[in-house]
């Protein structure tokens, strides 16, 4: 015990030493969550004689469980391979391929990801025969994936649903379902809801995996929402023996469905859970952690903490202000230049609020020759070429994925008409064919002809990559892919610079086909009555990818400055960073300043981007702003308000004197400034609000602004100072706004 315990601070041993029961250790950021985490799960297998086989811990992303493994082999070697340490979609994935054929779904089954659930979507909109310009894809998407995460069904769903728009969402959700179960696909809320009801409509199966995971162990535990909540809750039971990690005041995916609630409600939820907190930060330097904590002391909804650290001061919090955005990206941009002076760029982090703030930033990069790489632009499996690729390969695995097979039909060109494949569609769900199968049957559907003979020569070329899959290396598969579908030489025909960057990233896919056929993990576990079955490795290599996200693509090794927003940088640590934008109305956004509990997200936010720090933090802002064209006078982010002037640098770049900053002794007095400091003015004038009795539009009416057109209301709530009405203004997006500002006038 004292050789596994003698690097831990006395919090980490007690934490790692109660293994019985429910525990919830509250973890500071930079206080070795990690640590604790690989070092109890190295007790359990040497010093309680726990089999590697009934540990299991989950984590959130792929690159933080390839971590935790390589961790633990540095413990406890070769047994670590035996440990189950994978993320929630991941462990959902492995459970669901041995028993979702309870459910009515077929162990083959495809994972859908954004472009094909929209893809979907899009056929059901036209299905139903709704307005695209009333109902948007992604709005309904984000309706039903909501849904999913508090474990709503279709059924459910429609039996609460008020009004038009929400019925026809309804219905929506009905549609995307059924057409789901048709091409044997789920996407990834689907993953965790099909196993929560696969858990309790099977008793038997929850039983097999209660006795295997007999200790389970669940990190960053303040983003799991209703679904990971309940799957966990199944699994561990209420005197089970769980761990949960996890910090309220980094709990930053509210938007996505995350539920705070779920751990600061904990010890309700498990009666008697033992209770530790790290609050010693290895990470940041004294005053980094200093304004951290007075940052997130101003927030109510949280459990008390304070990060202290044996490390020094450090240099004061350099706040800077600048006359607009344009002065911001240049002082940022040379003084990282000259700051790395030796060539080391990755020690530099640039994080923002929103993904439009990039653009400014990287145009002074590029001019200044400075190189750095985005997190968050467009995913390498969402570029066109790859997503072909991967549809090829998916038809190949999987002829019943009608979304990818339907991509690919006419890739290259095959003179394979619009109406023909219509033919093939209705022939199809006539009969309860998948669209391969009915390409099969091609003359049964009255296709003869030429148009019959390319649809044979396209199902020649599957049935032929189908055999050669089963003796093929993947890398082999892939490339007589590309080659006899005539793939590759239709890029020759496209623009050369185009065609060249295009045949790049069929090669980094061919890499990364290699690197899997390469790694020892990729291959399975040995087999077990809870192992899922021997899948093809053409099939596990498609499931690993549909399950990458952004950020395990970061390349940590490149001498390059990280962009990124501040919501993907959560988990990751840079000695220097600049957090770009520091101004009330976009960082603190516009809406959170009249919304508690989202003003509360919007400082936990600002409060990891803070702790991102080792040595050097840097925020900066504009007196003014382009937004939406127009331009935005801004005062400085109350954030930076909330930072004592004696942990603060100051320099003022602006040509207006630099405002006095504020310091709050406590939440009360940070609250009750926010309820009475005056919001931004808009040109030098400040707007006053009057509420409505009432409004004239609701949910599924349309809609016109002044400045953004035609929209659809989505949502109207009741808030404190006015009403707040979300519309859908098509190419304008969605839109937040007061209704005594918006002025919407009802139409039709």
């Amino acid at each position: 015990m004292e050789e596994i315990c003698s690097t831990l601070n006395e919090k980490q041993r007690e934490a790692v030493l109660c293994t019985e029961g429910p525990e919830l250790v509250l973890a500071g950021a930079g206080s070795g969550k990690t640590r604790v985490i690989t070092h109890r799960i190295a007790y359990l297998i040497r010093e309680k004689q726990v089999s590697p086989r009934n540990i299991l811990a989950i984590t959130f992303t792929n690159k933080a469980a390839g971590e935790m493994k390589r961790r633990v082999g540095q413990l406890v070697s070769e047994e670590s391979d035996q440990i189950w340490v994978a993320t929630f979609h991941a462990t959902c994935v492995r459970i669901l391929r041995r028993f979702i054929d309870r459910l009515g779904y077929d162990s083959h089954f495809t994972i859908y990801d954004t472009d094909d659930q929209r893809a979907l979507m899009k056929q059901v909109l036209k299905e139903l025969n709704l307005d695209p310009k009333t109902f948007r894809e992604r709005s309904i998407l984000a309706a039903v994936s909501s849904a999913k995460n508090e474990l709503r069904t279709p059924a459910q769903f429609s039996r609460e649903a008020s009004g038009y728009y929400e019925e026809r969402t309804a219905d929506c959700y009905h549609r995307y379902q059924e057409k789901l179960a048709g091409n044997d696909a789920l996407d990834f809320d689907d993953l965790l809801t099909m196993t929560v009801e696969l858990f309790r409509t099977c008793p038997d199966v929850l039983d097999l995996y209660r006795r295997r995971f007999r200790y389970i162990m669940v990190d960053e535990y303040q983003d799991t929402n209703t679904a990971q909540f309940a799957l966990i809750e199944l699994l561990a039971g209420k005197d089970g023996n769980l761990c949960v990690v996890g910090d309220d005041d980094q709990s930053i995916y509210r938007f996505r469905g995350a539920n705070i609630y779920n751990i600061l409600n904990f010890e309700k939820t498990f009666p008697g859970a033992h209770v530790v907190k790290l609050e010693e930060n290895y990470r940041s330097k004294g005053n980094i952690l200093s304004a951290a904590n007075e940052v997130i002391r101003n927030n109510l909804g949280r459990k008390e903490k304070h990060l202290w650290t044996r490390r020094d001061a450090g240099e004061k919090i350099h706040v800077f202000r600048f006359e607009n955005a344009s002065d911001e990206a240049e002082h940022i941009a040379e003084e990282i230049r000259q700051r790395a002076s030796d060539g080391r760029y990755s020690r530099f982090a640039v994080l923002y609020r929103t993904n439009a703030q990039s653009r400014a930033l990287e145009e002074r990069f590029v001019t200044l020759g400075i190189p750095y790489q985005l997190i968050g632009g467009v995913n390498f499996y969402q570029r066109k070429e790859v997503k072909d690729a991967l549809a090829y390969l998916k038809t190949i695995a999987n002829g019943r994925d009608d979304l990818a097979c339907r991509r690919i039909l006419n890739v290259p060109k095959r003179g394979i008409g619009d109406a023909t494949a219509q033919k093939v569609m209705e022939f199809a769900a006539a009969n309860g064919l998948s669209f391969y199968d009915a390409l099969l049957d091609a003359e049964k559907t009255g296709i003869l002809g030429r148009s019959g003979g390319k649809i044979r020569k396209f199902t020649d070329l599957i049935e032929s990559l189908r055999e050669r899959s089963r003796s093929l290396p993947l890398t082999e598969l892939i490339r007589e892919m590309l080659d006899k579908s005539g793939y590759l030489e239709d890029l020759a025909n496209d623009d050369p610079v185009e065609a060249e960057a295009r045949r790049q990233n069929l090669e980094e896919l061919l890499n990364k086909a290699a690197a899997f056929e390469n790694d020892t993990g990729a291959a399975e576990e040995p087999e077990d009555e809870s192992a899922s079955p021997d899948l093809p490795a053409l099939d596990r290599f498609l499931e690993e990818v549909s399950l990458v996200a952004d950020i395990d693509r970061m390349d940590t090794g490149a001498e390059k400055v990280t962009l990124m927003t501040l919501h993907a940088a959560k988990g990751l640590e840079f000695d220097e960073v600049y957090m770009t934008g520091m101004e009330d109305g976009l960082f603190p956004g516009m809406r959170s300043l009249d919304d508690p509990k989202e003003l509360e997200e919007e400082r936990r936010l600002c409060y990891v981007g803070i702790t991102r720090a080792r040595e050097r933090l840097t925020m900066t802002g504009a007196a003014r702003r382009m937004v939406n064209g127009e331009t935005r006078f801004s005062n400085e982010s109350m954030f930076v308000r909330e930072i004592p002037d004696s942990l603060k640098e100051r320099k003022d770049y602006t040509e207006r004197p630099q405002r006095t900053s504020w310091h709050f002794d406590g939440p009360g007095e940070a609250e009750s400034f926010r309820r009475a400091a005056p919001k931004p003015a808009a040109f030098g004038k400040e707007f006053r609000i009057v509420k409505a009795d009432h409004l004239e539009y609701g949910p599924g009416d349309r809609v016109k602004h002044m400045k953004f057109g035609e929209g659809t209301v989505l949502r109207v709530e009741e808030g404190a100072r006015d009403f707040e009405v979300t519309v859908d203004f098509g190419s304008h997006g969605v839109r937040k706004m007061f209704a005594g500002f918006a002025k919407l006038e009802k139409i039709g």
